[in-house]
């Protein structure tokens, strides 16, 4: 296998690293636990024989799936529904899954789904009218807000490529087979990303540069 070629970082793709996933197990909003047993066994069959094989493959991935959906879609609470309602698929199917060639890509791409189509009906229920309510539980880091927020302002298909490259650590060719487009189009979507993200967070930076002048 041909060594993946080093890239050539900027600060942004570091913080993008640093912030998800140099702790993804200890969220800005609530905890879902160092190695995922606990949620793991309020999962259906968790405890059977088909569970134990299950059991190690979720405590290995929980935490780095839900730091991925979380820079897909924003919100941790409902990276972390997604993930689980993803995990809980799999296992209703894992003698078929477990034998996928990448049973992660598997979780990841239900769990993107399931936080998509939340997200849409969220959206559809608010046009009616907002009645969130504040959040009383602990607020995100400024590195998170702003990591998050620069994410946001990228197109779907550069945010996509980041995360699935710098969080889930897949090969260019990998991304390319599972997005189903050619590798130099992945290649350009991540350096259009990475030069988008820099600028998005160098904007957030001067703008809080300003308010305390």
């Amino acid at each position: 296998m041909q060594p993946r070629r080093p890239i050539r970082r900027s600060t942004a793709v570091t913080l993008l690293e640093v912030s998800l996933v140099g702790d993804p197990v200890r969220p800005a909003f609530d905890d879902p636990g160092a190695t995922g047993a606990g949620t793991l066994a309020a999962l259906p069959e968790a405890a059977e024989g088909r569970g134990r094989d299950f059991g190690a493959f979720y405590a290995e991935h929980v935490g780095s799936l839900t730091a991925q959906i979380f820079a897909l879609t924003g919100s941790w609470p409902e990276a972390q529904d997604a993930v689980q309602e993803g995990f809980a698929r799999a296992l209703a199917r894992w003698s078929t899954v477990s034998g996928h060639a990448d049973p992660v890509a598997w979780v990841r791409t239900v769990s993107h789904r399931v936080a998509i189509s939340r997200w849409r009906r969220a959206r559809t229920a608010m046009a009616f009218g907002r009645t969130q309510r504040l959040q009383t539980t602990p607020g995100p880091t400024e590195d998170h807000v702003a990591l998050v927020a620069g994410l946001k302002h990228l197109p779907h298909s550069q945010r996509e490529a980041l995360v699935l490259f710098y969080l889930a650590d897949l090969s260019i060719e990998t991304i390319a087979s599972q997005l189903g487009v050619p590798a130099g189009t992945v290649k350009a979507r991540l350096s259009r990303g990475r030069t988008a993200l820099a600028a998005q967070l160098r904007i957030t930076t001067d703008e809080k540069g300003g308010d305390d002048a």
